[in-house]
């Protein structure tokens, strides 16, 4: 019988998730600075949280994720660790900062995709912080008393303050507008796709609403209404904030609750990329792996005989009469002995055609 709940990743998730709880009342000082408007977003975070962490320990306990992660950080943490330690961070820069693996694929593409990672990037590592109370701001009273002054600010990470500036500054206007800037960047991103997704036959064909269409709108959706605030604040002195908040808010958990099960696992997964690349490298100075039937290099040895002990492992046996195994045979080496088969088994029945 199947099981139901992997209890290592339950066990795993519901530790983090109290780490995380705890450090919510370390960094906001037992709540004294926590803003309890943001109750409901921390219930969403904390219920994504849960859900990435038990999703991914089951992600990293397959047979060959699990050969990726332990290769790779038994190689990273090996006598060679200064030159893959260098190997990874290049690696990180080239492929989950500056997103080079889409740029490949078009210039349009990449540069859609890079400001969706940027803005989403930027998001989380505001939001959550803010979420979580470990970063509030507050007036400096001196300023706020006295009329003509200029109103300063203060921001506090952990209860510490760390930097004042005046609300009224380039500083000031990057720090509260930050969010702001991260929604332009998603929604031109996400609209850029979205607009590809309706109207080229070639994706309407393939796609489907949950894994291609959907992700995209919640994108937009959050930004906008996160757009609407600082519009309602600004322009309409905040006769919509109630709608604008709970709609904003609406998304925002639909988003987070969804994240673990849906698409957007994929922000989670992509880091394991670089233990993949890691793999790779350590394969190739290992040697290639030589095709028995075409006597041409397809692939690494490393990755063969990993490939065995997984297949093993999972109950498969690819070996042949002769002993040998059939993931020795590169596809081109395989295609060329089912060719052989097919012409050995006509020439055997006296007819090649019919």
């Amino acid at each position: 019988m199947k099981k139901l709940i992997d209890i290592k990743a339950f066990i795993t998730a519901t530790i983090v998730t109290i780490l995380t709880i705890i450090l919510v009342f370390i960094g906001s000082r037992s709540l004294q600075n926590y803003d309890a408007a943001l109750v409901a977003y921390l219930f969403g975070t904390l219920f994504a949280i849960f859900g990435i962490v038990y999703r991914y320990t089951v992600w990293i306990q397959r047979p060959p994720t699990w050969i990726y992660v332990n290769r790779s950080f038994k190689v990273l943490f090996s006598k060679e660790f200064f030159h893959f330690s260098w190997y990874s961070i290049k690696d990180f820069v080239k492929n989950i900062m500056l997103q080079s693996f889409i740029l490949k694929r078009g210039k349009k593409k990449g540069a859609a995709h890079l400001l969706m990672a940027i803005g989403c990037s930027l998001a989380f590592a505001i939001t959550f912080p803010l979420t979580f109370g470990w970063i509030h701001f507050t007036l400096v009273p001196a300023t706020g008393l006295d009329p003509n002054a200029t109103d300063i600010y203060t921001a506090h990470f952990f209860g510490f303050a760390v930097l004042n500036f005046p609300v009224k500054s380039i500083i000031g206007f990057m720090i509260f507008g930050a969010l702001n800037w991260c929604s332009i960047l998603v929604i031109i991103g996400a609209s850029y796709f979205l607009q590809k997704r309706l109207k080229e036959p070639g994706l309407i064909a393939i796609q489907t609403f949950e894994g291609d269409i959907l992700p995209l709108l919640l994108l937009i959706l959050v930004s906008i209404t996160g757009l609407g605030l600082t519009l309602d604040y600004e322009f309409m002195h905040g006769k919509a904030y109630e709608f604008m908040a709970v709609t904003h808010a609406f998304f925002v958990i639909i988003f987070l609750v969804w994240m673990p099960f849906g698409k957007f696992f994929h922000i989670i997964q992509r880091p394991a990329q670089i233990g993949a690349h890691i793999y790779k490298e350590v394969g190739k100075r290992k040697g290639m792996q030589i095709c028995k039937q075409t006597g041409k290099p397809y692939t690494t040895q490393l990755h063969i005989a990993d490939l065995q002990l997984i297949t093993r492992a999972l109950g498969f046996n690819f070996r042949n009469e002769k002993g040998d195994s059939f993931l020795e045979y590169s596809p081109e080496g395989k295609r060329d002995m089912l060719a052989n088969a097919h012409l050995k088994a006509r020439q055997e029945a006296g007819k090649f055609f019919g």
